[in-house]
C-alpha cells in the first residue's frame, strides 16, 4: 500500500536525510520526499501496521530536523 502525506521540511538536503531515514524504517518498502511539494510518499511492506510505521518514521525524521511535521 502507498500513502502520501503532508510535511514541513525546512531544507532539501534535510529531506533527503529524511527520505533515507524513512527507507530504513521497518515495515517501508520504499519512500520518497519532495521538497518542493512538501509531500511525503510512503510504501508499506505487505501487513505492515500503517499508524504504528508512521510512529516510527516521525520518531526517525525528527533525528534529522526536530522541528518536521507530517501530517498523520
Amino acid at each position: 500500500m502507498k500513502k502520501t502525506y503532508n510535511i514541513e521540511v525546512d531544507c532539501a538536503n534535510c529531506a533527503l536525510l529524511m527520505e533515507n531515514a524513512t527507507k530504513q524504517t521497518a515495515g517501508v518498502e520504499n519512500a520518497v520526499v519532495n521538497f518542493m511539494t512538501q509531500k511525503m510518499t510512503v510504501e508499506f511492506s505487505e501487513g505492515a501496521d500503517e499508524k504504528a510505521v508512521m510512529k516510527s518514521v516521525l520518531k526517525a525524521c525528527h533525528k534529522v530536523e526536530p522541528d518536521c511535521e507530517i501530517e498523520l
